[in-house]
């Protein structure tokens, strides 16, 4: 254990003077694999943390979460003409209803209605292209958020359709600055409603399924400022599936159910979609599992242009040190020492290329998580990874030289001038 700890030792020694003696030469080999573990490296976090705010963004849709719809999501498929999805009824209330009667592995309904792109007004502030929500009672129980300051509506707010609202963090800050928005009265298409809670900053979605520009609103007092039965807002029914009920099960059930409330027959297809949030993950992991394929692909050449730079670097630093190998060899030096020595000499510098290019990719990752207010981490596991694939270059491109300085002839190796 100490000769392999001092073998240790002296093998990064020298790599550290590898890189003092020829600073031009060694920058150069070590550029490669630095852009090489800073491509495949890049790559891999750029989609874990596009991957982790999907992943995010469906949590707060609502896990295990079936829409009724009057679209399908991904429709155009098959021979399924468009106009037919066109022609489909709109999803109601008196449904919804509907389905609580007639269901029994859901657990929570809500009815939602959205309109884009409105103005919010606090007496001289006012916020453009908000989204305004038209909810029903158990939207909180479904679709998962936080409230930093206030309170969610009552049954009777909601029952009732009193003016009250619970607003986004941005809609808040642009609107109040920094006073507290509890209690005070918005407008909304000429109509003031008093605000009652805030939601927590949920920064960008991918799927803007933030809640930062939106105001949300009872379904009971916005059904008088729109029409809730447009193709215009939207609406859709929302069903939380029970914790010991699988979605296919749920699915099924609601299948049944809503044929039957349409009093559909039996060789009539359905005119109406059921849509699963758990679908967008699996649809999202397979694009990211390709673009992390091909991404990977890319930082693979890159890696072994640097591969061939490290290996030109060793059979350099081997034919520099010829003299002092074949000392070493007289003096009892084994074969497995000198390999080891310059192995683990080609791993170190591996691994320094790839330390920079992973210093890179975190402040790069820094940089654009303050510029574009998208989290993006540079994860342990994509550190290992980078670390792990210097390494594995390391050994690739330092073995022919390792073995070959290995193999010399001790009286040859010291006559050499080096």
């Amino acid at each position: 254990m100490r000769i392999f700890l001092k073998l240790l030792r002296e093998s990064v020694l020298f790599a550290f003077h590898a890189l003092s003696v020829n600073k031009l030469r060694t920058f150069l080999s070590l550029l490669g694999i630095s852009i090489g573990i800073f491509a495949i490296i890049s790559v891999f976090t750029a989609v874990d943390s596009m991957e982790d705010n999907v992943q995010d963004s469906v949590k707060s849709l609502g896990e295990n979460v079936i829409y009724v719809q009057k679209w399908p999501w991904g429709f155009g498929g098959g021979e399924y003409a468009w106009w037919k999805y066109w022609q489909r009824p709109l999803p109601g209330i008196k449904e919804m209803n509907d389905l609580k009667n007639r269901t029994s592995t859901i657990q929570y309904f809500s009815f939602e209605a959205y309109l884009k792109g409105k103005i919010i007004k606090y007496k001289n502030n006012a916020i453009e292209n908000s989204t305004v929500a038209l909810v029903s009672h158990d939207f909180d129980k479904i679709k998962a958020f936080e409230l930093s300051d206030g309170r969610y509506f009552t049954e009777v707010e909601s029952e009732t359709g009193r003016p009250v609202t619970v607003i986004g963090a941005e809609v808040a800050s642009s609107l109040f600055e920094n006073q507290d928005p509890i209690g005070k009265n918005i407008t909304i298409m000429g109509r003031k409603l008093t605000v009652i809670g805030t939601f927590k900053r949920e920064g960008t979605s991918l799927l803007e399924t933030s809640n930062d520009d939106v105001v949300v609103l009872p379904l009971n007092y916005g059904r008088n400022l729109v029409n809730i039965k447009s193709d215009n807002v939207g609406p859709f029914i929302k069903a939380k599936v029970k914790d010991n009920v699988s979605n296919e099960q749920a699915m099924d059930d609601l299948k049944s159910a809503m044929r039957s409330i349409r009093r559909l027959r039996p060789i009539e297809d359905d005119n109406f979609a059921l849509n699963e949030s758990n679908l967008l993950t699996k649809n999202v992991a397979i694009m990211f599992d390709t673009i992390s394929m091909f991404g990977g692909i890319i930082g693979i050449f890159s890696v072994i242009v640097g591969g061939f730079g490290i290996a030109n670097i060793m059979f350099v630093s081997v034919r520099e040190r010829t003299s002092q190998i074949g000392i070493q060899k007289a003096l009892g030096a084994k074969n497995y020492f000198i390999l080891l020595q310059f192995l683990i000499e080609s791993i170190v510098l591996c691994i320094i290329g790839g330390i920079i290019g992973l210093i890179i990719i975190y402040i790069l990752a820094l940089v654009a998580t303050k510029a574009m207010d998208f989290d993006m981490t540079l994860t342990l596991e994509n550190i290992v990874w980078g670390i792990g694939i210097s390494a594995t270059i390391g050994i690739v491109s330092g073995f022919i030289p390792a073995w070959s300085a290995s193999k010399l002839d001790p009286v040859e190796a010291i006559r050499s001038n080096g």
